[in-house]
């Protein structure tokens, strides 16, 4: 995996690019919901960095050993805790956590790869109290 500063955009949007791919495929509702929210701006990215983002961590996992499509999660348990750890700042993290909710929910399935994406998140950024409110929040 490429390295990203903690707390960048870039990093930020991996965790984005890792909820959008959880499930295995990189449906339409996904794409639309990034469109429609603005997420590459709530992240303070220009639209196609966003996109540069999603890519290179597809290049990435495709060039890794640990890619199991089979899997209910692309990456293994190390990788996701490497990748949450890049999320230090809180506020940072709610946003985070109720845009993949929102990206998980777009198909109107929850898919197993995406419940162990959020409950990543959950679990490493300390949001276990947070997680009811952060649900109903969303717009």
């Amino acid at each position: 995996m490429r390295h990203y500063p903690r707390n960048s955009p870039q990093a930020a949007a991996r965790i984005i690019a890792l909820t959008v791919v959880a499930d295995g495929d990189i449906g339409r509702p996904e794409l639309d919901l990034l469109q429609r929210l603005g997420v590459h701006a709530q992240l303070g990215l220009e639209r196609h960095e966003l996109h540069d983002v999603l890519d290179a961590f597809c290049e990435d996992l495709l060039s890794s050993q640990q890619l199991k499509w089979a899997d209910a999660c692309p990456v293994d348990e190390r990788t996701l805790a490497e990748l949450m750890r890049d999320i230090e700042e809180p506020t940072l993290r709610k946003r985070l956590l109720r845009l993949c909710i929102e990206l998980a929910e777009s198909d109107d399935h929850v898919a197993e790869g995406e419940q162990i994406v959020l409950n990543a998140a959950v679990e490493h950024w300390g949001l276990r109290r947070e997680w009811p409110r952060l649900i109903d929040q969303q717009p």
